[in-house]
């Protein structure tokens, strides 16, 4: 039971928190990470020409992963953002207040398995008892799991090191990991070091995903739609000019141009509604997180999914 004290106490936070996000009424906060249309979108200024017409504004707060952007979009201190497969399904089962908005359907085919210079690991059946490295609930948490059920092998039949990108690019150079599971731009970053091999990529289809919190989805639905036709129109101008895609993205994340140019190539610019199809795909990972008792409950994908309105 809270005392007097620290009643107040949290009373006057959660009074300057609502006083502060009553402030910001008028104002779109975008989680985004150092690659994707987001990225292009914030260089060009997108989202801000289709939300001012609503009298919006809007703030870009970066994140080095899925996870903490989407912890973040469930303690209102962003709006929407982007990630991979899995966040979403680890935010939907700890009670997080988020909806699909729309996907990038396959855009996330730029992630994969790492070695380190010297491994003796020549396939994924080699993996069983060595140190894998990925982020937890992250795409690569997702990737390394059905890596593993190719090779026939299970979860249990491997050492889990969880670490944040940055943190697992620092055990990989040191050699303290057997292999890493990355993404985009890490992996583009990490692929050509000396030594370094490619265990496997394109192991599985990777889904993108445009996730909002569900107060924007219900009071500000024509923002969220605005952004998300922006969005799309991004995304048909990134397919068209690749390599001034990757000039913006080297620009506005400071990754090196050549690693950034990799990851263009290989990324599939496109942004759709929720099909029934992409819904199936994210239940199966769904499915396969509870099974192995990773989330606590099982989590309805269907559940979050935003239905746009007709008008907006």
């Amino acid at each position: 039971m809270l005392d007097r004290r620290a009643f107040l106490s949290a009373a006057l936070a959660a009074s300057v928190t609502a006083g502060a996000r009553a402030a910001e009424a008028n104002v779109l906060r975008i989680g985004y990470q150092k690659n994707g249309i987001l990225v292009v979108a914030k260089q060009q200024g997108a989202i801000e020409a289709a939300v001012e017409r609503f009298g919006h504004q809007v703030r870009w707060v970066e994140f080095s992963f899925g996870p903490p952007l989407l912890e973040a979009l469930s303690l209102d201190g962003i709006d929407f953002g982007q990630t991979g497969d899995a966040p979403p399904i680890f935010a939907q089962a700890a009670r997080g207040s988020l909806v699909y908005a729309a996907a990038q359907d396959g855009g996330g085919s730029g992630s994969g398995i790492l070695l380190p210079k010297g491994s003796e690991i020549r396939t994924l059946a080699d993996l069983k008892g060595k140190r894998v490295a990925f982020a937890k609930a992250s795409s690569a948490h997702n990737l390394t799991m059905a890596a593993l059920e190719k090779a026939g092998l299970t979860y249990a039949d491997i050492e889990p090191v969880t670490l944040a990108p940055a943190d697992a690019a620092a055990a990989f150079a040191r050699g303290s990991i057997d292999a890493w599971t990355i993404w985009d731009p890490y992996f583009a970053i990490a692929e050509v070091g000396d030594g370094v091999r490619v265990l496997a990529d394109a192991i599985a289809k990777q889904n993108n995903f445009f996730l909002a919190s569900r107060e924007l989805a219900q009071a500000r639905a024509p923002v969220l739609a605005a952004a998300v036709d922006a969005l799309g129109t991004v995304a048909r101008w990134c397919t068209d000019n690749r390599g001034a895609v990757a000039a913006l993205l080297s620009q506005g994340t400071g990754v090196p141009l050549p690693a950034t140019r990799r990851a263009v190539d290989r990324t599939d610019y496109v942004v759709g509604p929720m099909s029934a199809g992409l819904v199936a795909e994210q239940q199966v990972i769904a499915d396969r997180f509870h099974a192995l008792k990773l989330i606590p409950k099982p989590v309805r994908v269907a559940d979050a999914v935003w239905t746009r309105p007709d008008k907006v």
